[in-house]
C-alpha cells in the first residue's frame, strides 16, 4: 500500500475521531465524511447509527458510496424517515449526534460560513455578493446545541481560513454563547487542529508538511501545540478497506477536485456505476 493520498489521510483521521456506539450525522455531498463513517464501522466502531440527510433517515446498516444510486441505497435501509423540520427541530436535538461540517470560510474561533462570500452581505439594499454558496442546511440550528462539532477542509487555503468570515451560519466559540460549545476538531489536507481555550490550534502535521507551509495558507496567526507531532499514517488494513470495499470508485476524491479534473472523474464514476 504505497502512494497514500491526502484524501485517504483525511478519511482515516476523521474515522479515528469516532467512538463505538455513537450516532453520526451525514450531510449531502460529503463523500469524505461518508467514507470515514464506513471505515470506523468496519474497524473499531461496529455499533454506529447513521442519521442521514438523504431523506432525513436513521439507518443501522450503512450504504456503500455511490453517486447515481445513493438515495435508494440509504432510504431502502432506513429504520425510520422524518421530514427536514422535524429532524432539525426534534430528532437531532434529542439524539445529539456527531457531525462533520465542511466550511467555505472558517475563522480562528471555529465560526463558519456556508451561505455566501462577499462584503456587506447583511446590507439588504446593497450587498456585495461575490459567490452564493450551497446554504446552511440546518447548520445554524444544530450548532446551537451540538457539543461534538467537527470540521473538515479538503483544500487548506487562505480562501477558507480567514481572519473574518463574511456571514456566520455555523456557531463557533464565543464568550457570550450560552448553548453548545463550538467546534472541538478540524482536519484539513495539511494537518489536524483542536480548539483549546476556544481558538484553533495545530496539533499534528501530515507527513511532508511544515508549520511554515500551513501558516502561509492560513489567513490568521496559527496557535501551535507544544507537543506538535506528525499525523499517524493509515494502516494497511485501513487502506485496504477504503480502496477495495468502501470506495473502490474513488468518489471521496471529488471533494478535493475542481474544474475539468472533477468533471472527468464524475463521468468515469457514473460510467462505472452503469
Amino acid at each position: 500500500m504505497t502512494d497514500i493520498t491526502p484524501d485517504e489521510i483525511m478519511v482515516v483521521c476523521m474515522a479515528r475521531q469516532i467512538r463505538d456506539g455513537e450516532i453520526v450525522a451525514q450531510g449531502i455531498a460529503t463523500p469524505l465524511v461518508a467514507a470515514a463513517y464506513l471505515l470506523a464501522r468496519y474497524t473499531h466502531a461496529p455499533h454506529l447509527y447513521f442519521a442521514s440527510a438523504i431523506g432525513q433517515s436513521i439507518c443501522r446498516n450503512p450504504a456503500p458510496l455511490s453517486l447515481s444510486n445513493i438515495e435508494s441505497l440509504w432510504l431502502d435501509q432506513a429504520l425510520t424517515a422524518v421530514g427536514f423540520v422535524r429532524a432539525a427541530a426534534d430528532i437531532l436535538p434529542s439524539l445529539k449526534p456527531k457531525e462533520f461540517f465542511r466550511p467555505a470560510q472558517v475563522d480562528c474561533y471555529g465560526n463558519f460560513n456556508n451561505v455566501a462570500i462577499g462584503r456587506d452581505l447583511l446590507n439588504l439594499k446593497n450587498p456585495k455578493l461575490r459567490m452564493r454558496l450551497p446554504g446552511t442546511g440546518g447548520i445554524p440550528d444544530v450548532t446551537a446545541f451540538i457539543c461534538d462539532i467537527h470540521l473538515y477542509v479538503p483544500r487548506h487555503s487562505k480562501v477558507t481560513f480567514v481572519d473574518k468570515i463574511d456571514i456566520r451560519s455555523g456557531l463557533g466559540h464565543s464568550p457570550s454563547r450560552k448553548r453548545g460549545r463550538g467546534a472541538v476538531y478540524l482536519v484539513s489536507d495539511l494537518g489536524q487542529f483542536d480548539f483549546k481555550d476556544g481558538r484553533m490550534r495545530l496539533v499534528t502535521l501530515h507527513p511532508g508538511v511544515t508549520v511554515e507551509h500551513v501558516q502561509r495558507h492560513t489567513g490568521f496567526p496559527l496557535e501551535i501545540a507544544p507537543d506538535l507531532t506528525e499525523t499517524k499514517l493509515p494502516s494497511y488494513e485501513e487502506l485496504k478497506l477504503l480502496r477495495s470495499k468502501i470506495d473502490p470508485l474513488g468518489i471521496r476524491r471529488l471533494e478535493r477536485m475542481s474544474g475539468a479534473e472533477r468533471r472527468e472523474l464524475l463521468l468515469h464514476i457514473l460510467q462505472q456505476e452503469k
